[in-house]
């Protein structure tokens, strides 16, 4: 009896572990978008930029809701979405940084 026990207590705690660990979603740059000269992708809900040929990366932004960025066809401004006020919008700043400039608004 105290080993179907033991092994139900065990199995109890498998799972509990196993589906905390799911629970924990890991910081991966994703969406990159990719210019003559430089790379954009989203990391940790922020957008950050690195040369093509490598090196540092620097944060572009600063809101934390950021993601999805795109370049223009010129490379002279990224796109992107942001959740600034609950919605998800519209975005664009110039591929350099700078203030990004609202371009859809949802209520």
């Amino acid at each position: 009896m105290r080993f179907r026990i033991a092994i139900v207590i065990g199995i109890l705690l498998a799972f509990a572990t196993a589906s905390g660990a799911a629970e924990e979603t890991p910081l991966l740059a994703h969406s990159p978008t990719v210019s003559k000269t430089q790379v954009v992708f989203a990391y940790g809900g922020y957008l950050w930029s690195v040369p093509r040929e490598g090196g540092d990366a620097r944060q572009l932004t600063t809101g934390g809701h950021e993601g999805l960025p795109v370049f223009s066809p010129d490379g002279k401004w990224i796109a992107f979405t942001a959740m600034y006020d609950g919605n998800a919008d519209v975005f664009v700043m110039p591929s350099e940084g700078g203030e990004p400039r609202r371009l859809t608004w949802h209520r």
